[in-house]
């Protein structure tokens, strides 16, 4: 079992205890996403591929937050808010820029890229060392503008 779901369920059984109902809805749903993926794909997920999970989460939740705030639905903003914050604290701590560039020069450097056709090289190096730390989209974007000087 990976260590990153032992530690939900160790959150999920203190929040429990704590009789923190709000938590332990939003752990609930963290804990069902992860064992609907195992589920799906019969097999125990390992800690990179719950990190996927826990992305993604974040990713539709940052999505509705925006939807609610633009209608106006701050009831709803406010929990989705709740969930953002309650996945962050699972997530490796984010990658700053400075560290982002510098490991995109050195992926730039270790695979020869000089063009935008090694921008598949390129994301392959840097998936491994910013999965999970760094939103990719916007790595891809700054390799595209690395790439293209």
């Amino acid at each position: 079992m990976s260590e990153l779901k032992n530690t939900i369920g160790a959150a999920t059984t203190a929040a429990m205890r704590a009789r923190d109902r709000r938590r332990v809805g939003a752990l609930r749903l963290v804990n069902a996403e992860i064992k609907r993926v195992e589920v799906d794909e019969r097999r125990e997920l390992a800690d990179a591929d719950v990190l996927q999970v826990l992305t993604k989460m974040l990713k539709q939740r940052r999505d509705s937050l925006r939807q609610y705030r633009d209608a106006g639905r701050d009831d709803l903003a406010d929990q989705e808010q709740f969930e953002i914050d309650l996945i962050d604290e699972f997530m490796p701590q984010a990658a700053t820029d400075a560290a982002i560039a510098q490991a995109i020069d050195a992926a730039v450097a270790s695979v020869g890229a000089t063009s935008m056709r090694d921008m598949r090289k390129v994301m392959g190096a840097l998936r491994g060392s910013l999965q999970g730390r760094a939103d990719m989209g916007r790595v891809s974007a700054l390799v595209k503008e690395r790439l293209a000087n």
